[in-house]
């Protein structure tokens, strides 16, 4: 599966979006990809975790386990888990600081995969592979479904991504004037309400 047989399937599940948008990193797009569209179909959710796990069975061999960031990693972390035929975990926020919960660990040395939905700046990568390394994981490589930051994003391991996409994102004080003349949607999930 290459970029545009990806990119094909945000399209049918109407998940490529194109307006004003804030991003969960807090930068502004002309493009969002509206995941969760596509992992409420099982079907296409399996095609692209199933490409996304052979990448990284290509790249890396075989690996111990996933983990992904919550919220928006699971779905894709457990489906790319279920095809590499590992245990899939998740990490989520403890004030303010990603970790393992629920009753997750790991074994010292386990080969660990991150697995991510959307990359753009890599922070919420570099967070999640921080954690896995303090329960003790070796994370061996990263993967995402979508890489719009076209390739420059550091996760400090190698990145597989599915599809790479190169999408201008900008600072709120350095959008072009066409992007800040549109009306702006905040569909990030980095700055939901804590209740």
């Amino acid at each position: 599966m290459n970029t545009d047989d990806v990119l094909n399937e945000f399209r049918a599940a109407g998940a490529l979006r194109e307006g004003h948008f804030i991003l969960s990193s807090g930068l502004h797009s002309p493009v969002f990809l509206q995941k969760n569209l596509v992992f409420m179909d099982a079907a296409r959710c399996a095609r692209l975790c199933q490409a996304l796990a052979d990448k990284i069975v290509a790249a890396v061999g075989a690996v111990d386990v996933a983990i992904s960031p919550a919220v928006g990693g699971i779905i894709p972390g457990y489906e790319t888990a279920r095809h590499l035929g590992v245990p899939s975990m998740y990490v989520e926020r403890e004030g303010g600081t990603f970790k393992l919960r629920r009753g997750f660990s790991l074994e010292p040395g386990q080969k660990v995969v991150m697995v991510e939905d959307i990359v753009t700046t890599g922070l919420s990568s570099r967070e999640c592979i921080a954690a896995i390394r303090e329960a003790g994981g070796d994370v061996v490589a990263a993967a995402c479904i979508v890489d719009r930051s076209g390739g420059r994003a550091d996760v400090g391991v190698p990145l597989i991504a599915l599809a790479t996409m190169d999408v201008p994102a900008y600072p709120a004080d350095a959008m072009p004037a066409e992007l800040a003349a549109l009306p702006v949607e905040d569909p990030g999930s980095r700055r939901l309400a804590k209740v």
